[in-house]
């Protein structure tokens, strides 16, 4: 049931991301009076599920679900209507309209793609306003809390105090992950001094040999709460409590469970008292300690919601007008954008071993919730409509981009390039794509099978 929610709405999101883009391409190409012959949702080689033919063109749904295009008289395009092209242009076609016009019908589905990620996160930030926990607020309440190796990769140490990424400072918290990964350079506090630190190169690959279920791996420091008393606790039948807040060890004070451990080695097969929270009351509850300095309890993962209430952290809530939202919604746009092309160059940089997260369509159906939620479903579908159109503009064959940057060629120097080379280049251009959809997708199933 789970993969099912996962899957519906993968394709839901994807559909609607299609329809719009080549949407983008077909208004233009109708108001400039240029032929459209098909308009389709995926591909349809050899068959359609659906079609229907109004007016000149057909609309239907195909079979392969790698994409959608829109079918344009005299164009090289995914069609590879080689017969067309051989006829002499026609005005009706796409080779007879002047290149500004050619421009705008080819720059459509992008302009639609960045229109509609950005106009879908103006509304989130209308709709939802902005809940996070800061990271200024995380410095000045002890810093972070270091318990995995990845976290230790990037020469971090409990207490740190993160200030800067690639000399920016990081205003929320839970985009810090994400900003690691982006980043070259970084600055922490520890102990009052200010220390410099480059993000080993290789940080990503050990991000993504790390897998998926270990939890984040970099967390604020959290209050020692008790999640449940282990069957073989000394204490299973004792005083304490699950839910319990430790904030006192034998007459020593802790505020986060990290100090606990090296207090709690003092006292190996001892009798002691702790100090705990428990609701509104304050309580001293007599524990018994392992000959392994433990008191045989599971730690209680704590939202931050959860942690805001027990006074830990202040979260910040941000509501937002509509006009207020514009301009919150266009900076989202701008962030998700630029992280994006940050983490393409990591990619096409072999010594970061990035190469190896790409994924395909398992990976990115992964990313929807197993449970419904439109906050999430459409902020998901936000990035990948800008994510859809920086990658259509990537200047390669057989993508919009490729045909803009020949359009431009044509406007700059005054020569259209030949219908032959067009052809060669749109099948250079599609054996590029066919390539990296096998090494994504292939990237995904290696994982699901061996990871």
């Amino acid at each position: 049931m789970e993969i099912l929610i996962k899957a519906s709405q993968f394709i839901l999101s994807l559909s609607l991301l299609i329809v719009l883009h080549e949407l983008g391409h077909f208004i233009p190409a109708k108001l400039f009076k240029t032929r459209v012959e098909k308009f389709y949702l995926f591909f349809d080689y050899k068959f359609s599920l659906v079609k229907k033919k109004v007016g000149e063109t057909v609309y239907g749904i195909g079979w392969i679900p790698l994409g959608g295009y829109v079918k344009i008289s005299g164009m090289i395009d995914e069609s590879m209507d080689t017969e067309q092209m051989a006829l002499p242009p026609q005005p009706w076609e796409f080779r007879s309209k002047p290149a500004w016009q050619r421009l705008i019908i080819m720059l459509g589905g992008v302009i639609v793609n960045f229109v509609l990620g950005i106009f879908i996160y103006i509304m989130l930030m209308y709709a939802y306003g902005e809940n996070f926990l800061p990271n200024q607020n995380v410095n000045d309440n002890g810093g972070i809390w270091v318990q995995d190796s990845l976290a230790v990769t990037l020469g971090l140490q409990t207490g740190d105090k993160v200030l800067t990424i690639d000399g920016s400072e990081v205003r929320k918290f839970q985009n810090l992950p994400i900003e690691f990964i982006n980043g070259n350079k970084y600055t922490i506090e520890r102990n009052g001094a200010v220390i410099k630190k480059d993000i080993p190169i290789d940080f990503i690959s050990k991000l993504i040999e790390r897998g998926k279920n270990e939890g984040p791996f970099l967390v604020p420091r959290y209050p020692f709460a008790v999640g449940k008393i282990l069957e073989d606790s000394p204490n299973s039948n004792g005083e304490l409590k699950v839910k319990d807040i430790i904030v006192g060890i034998n007459g020593t004070p802790i505020t986060y469970y990290d100090e606990a451990k090296s207090v709690l080695a003092n006292y190996k097969n001892q009798d002691i008292s702790l100090k705990v929270k428990r609701g509104n009351e304050t309580l001293d509850v007599p524990v018994k300690i392992t000959d392994k300095g433990t008191i045989g309890v599971q730690f209680a993962g704590l939202s931050f919601a959860d942690l805001e209430k027990l006074g830990y952290y202040e979260l910040e809530n941000n509501e937002y007008t509509f006009a207020e939202a514009i301009p919150a919604g266009l900076s989202k746009s701008w962030s998700t954008l630029t992280g994006y092309v940050k983490q393409l160059k990591k990619i096409f940089n072999p010594s970061t071993g990035a190469y190896k997260g790409l994924g395909g369509f398992i990976s990115i159906g992964s990313i929807f919730p197993s449970e419904w939620s439109a906050q999430t479903f459409w902020s998901i579908t936000a990035f990948l409509s800008i994510m859809l159109g920086f990658m259509n503009l990537l200047p390669i064959p057989a993508l919009d981009g490729g045909h803009v940057v020949f359009t431009l060629w044509e406007m700059i120097t005054g020569k259209k390039p030949g219908d032959k080379f067009l052809e060669y280049a749109q099948i250079v251009g599609f054996f590029l794509l066919i390539a990296l959809l096998l090494f994504a997708n292939g990237n995904d199933v290696y994982r699901w099978l061996f990871k």
